[in-house]
């Protein structure tokens, strides 16, 4: 099932999926979800992300915000976005999310 494989690659829960694709659970265990083209968009935009950054900085990626929320939200032209981002400067992780930005101060 392919709404499986998306779950799967970007960490998301069954209720995420759902929200993601506006499906119910009936529609993604039947496999109906994945005639949706939603479904195809997502693998296909996430599927270089998978190979150029591996399964698990994907998924930890995708659990992040922006991306997270705008996935959620159904924005996948700001999710493509994200992903664009990703690809060009690979994942950064800070603890302090203006830090970067304070560093950068003269």
């Amino acid at each position: 099932m392919r709404a499986h494989a998306l779950m799967e690659r970007l960490g998301l829960t069954e209720d995420e999926l759902c929200r993601v694709l506006g499906a119910d659970p009936l529609s993604i265990l039947s496999g109906q979800a994945d005639a949706d083209p939603r479904l195809a968009i997502l693998l296909d935009l996430t599927g270089e992300a998978l190979e150029r950054v591996g399964p698990d900085v994907l998924r930890l990626w995708a659990r992040r915000e922006p991306q997270h929320g705008h996935l959620l939200a159904g924005d996948f032209a700001a999710f493509e976005d994200d992903l664009a981002a990703l690809l060009e400067r690979g994942l950064t992780i800070s603890s302090d999310p203006d830090g970067a930005r304070r560093a950068r101060r003269p």
